[in-house]
């Protein structure tokens, strides 16, 4: 998969994350707390007639007590959250650096990119939630990475940035740290393809918190 097609689904599916999942849930709920599910990622809390709004590969999930709606990630975000029963948007103001999309705009995702990071996210959340700590892995639709903090040092999966053009690891210690390991601004990352999985991404984040110290 090219860095190019995961920038670009990458940004779509931020789009989705902002305008359809987290968006709607903030405004009603007062989180924008997202979870990795399997294929994608989620909501965290019910709202209205709403169990669930998500991400599955390149289709949008929408549960109600009625049934479960899927729909092809397609269209326009405001035809697509037409379709769902969804009032788009929600996080305007609420962090420095969204994605820039609004309703007008095309949805158009790969399903090869989707799914590599989608497996990322999965790959992260589980190494995270074997690291340990006493909050469940967040996925935050700002950097749009699933991540926690123990001890003031960060751990998470990114899924690729303008830095990093694919989805990588990172450890960001409170403070700035210096060695090999620290081969960032911010403290050190690794690609997740490099990584070998759920152990070597779990091991990455426990070497980093030794050093971190």
């Amino acid at each position: 998969m090219s860095v190019a097609e995961l920038a670009g689904t990458r940004r779509a599916l931020h789009g989705v994350a902002e305008l359809l999942v987290a968006g709607p849930q903030y405004r009603a709920t007062g989180t924008m707390r997202l979870a990795v599910r399997p294929g994608g990622f989620g909501t965290t809390r019910p709202y209205g007639d709403l169990d669930l709004v998500a991400v599955d590969g390149i289709e949008l999930v929408v549960s109600r007590p009625g049934g479960q709606h899927r729909m092809a990630l397609a269209g326009t975000y405001g035809q697509l959250a037409a379709a769902a029963g969804l009032t788009p948007g929600g996080l305007d103001g609420a962090y420095p650096d969204p994605s820039g999309l609004g309703p007008t705009d095309e949805v158009v995702v790969d399903p090869g990119a989707a799914a590599e990071l989608a497996a990322a996210w999965a790959v992260g959340d589980a190494a995270l939630r074997r690291l340990g700590g006493p909050d469940a892995p967040v996925l935050w639709p700002e950097h749009f990475d699933v991540a926690v903090t123990l001890d003031r040092v960060n751990y998470g999966i990114s899924p690729g940035d303008a830095a990093i053009g694919e989805p990588y690891a990172y450890v960001g210690p409170p403070e700035p740290r210096h060695g090999p390991f620290w081969n960032q601004p911010f403290g050190a990352a690794r690609l997740v393809r490099e990584l070998g999985g759920e152990d070597g991404v779990l091991a990455f984040f426990r070497e980093g918190g030794r050093l971190a110290g």
